[in-house]
């Protein structure tokens, strides 16, 4: 018992340790956040005091002049739209290629797992001009692009977990009538919600903290996203605008990490349920 209770304690000490060195750094952006910009690079450690502290100023500035909220409002709408895609158009390839098992569909599971094996730096700079050729450099032409680099995983972890369906079910709904559209709607996706919400987080994530792939694809001259606005804060002769850098990165992370704490309990739930050997 003293041995349990003592590991205990250790374990407890370690992932406060753990919790803490990952807080920290977030902790110190937001202090410097209300610094001015002189001092955030004097005494980036040190708490606001009254000589020091401006207030909202730096995040006012981030907003105003560099305009962020419009940065915002087209990462929210490639977000979306990228993360709604993925789900539809994978999850339905995903149950394709789980019921329908020929060597077509086998070839095309093989690809999609293959796809995350590739290394984005093989592919950007050609992607690039892919996308500038078909005329995808908008934040709506973007979403197709997000589509093929997120379907890996996303196929990979839908088929897992439509392996586990009883196919019965399906059955079932076919001789009721339904057909196979309908089926998949009305049947199936209610039951791979778990996945779902696992796939849109993880997806969501990735493409809410993407600055490389936007930067290559996107007319940056017109649309921006928070990364690349983040980005263009620091200007020409080494000039760097901590303020407002400091502001953006607080006002960037706090809807992603929502996000994640109100979906974090359907995380393990999913990956286990798509780990699932057919």
């Amino acid at each position: 018992m003293k041995q349990k209770k003592l590991l205990s304690i250790i374990g407890t000490v370690f992932f406060t340790i753990l919790c803490f060195t990952w807080v920290l750094p977030v902790l110190i952006v937001l202090m410097d956040s209300f610094k001015s910009r002189t001092f955030i690079s004097l005494q980036p450690f040190n708490f606001p005091t009254e000589l020091t502290f401006v207030g909202f100023e730096n995040y006012m500035q981030a907003i105003d002049y560099y305009g962020f909220l419009d940065a915002v409002g087209w990462t929210v709408f490639i977000t979306v739209g990228s993360v709604l895609v993925i789900l539809i158009c994978c999850s339905m390839c995903a149950w394709f290629i789980t019921r329908v098992a020929n060597r077509f569909t086998k070839g095309v599971y093989l690809l999609c797992v293959l796809s995350m094996v590739v290394p984005f730096q093989m592919v950007m700079f050609t992607l690039s001009l892919v996308a500038d050729r078909l005329g995808l450099s908008t934040p709506w032409g973007i979403i197709i692009v997000y589509l093929g680099f997120g379907a890996g995983l996303a196929v990979f972890m839908f088929c897992g977990f439509v392996k586990s369906i009883p196919i019965e079910i399906e059955e079932a709904a076919l001789i009721d009538g339904c057909s196979p559209i309908r089926t998949f709607f009305n049947v199936v996706l209610p039951i791979m919600k778990p996945t779902y919400i696992s796939v849109a987080i993880l997806q969501a994530m990735w493409i809410w903290n993407d600055f490389l792939l936007p930067y290559l694809v996107l007319d940056t001259t017109e649309y921006k996203t928070i990364s690349i606005v983040i980005q263009f804060m620091k200007g020409s002769y080494g000039r760097v605008d901590m303020g407002a850098i400091m502001a953006a990165l607080i006002m960037a992370v706090i809807p992603v990490v929502i996000f994640y704490l109100l979906c974090q309990k359907h995380i393990i739930k999913g990956v286990a349920a798509g780990a699932v050997k057919g």
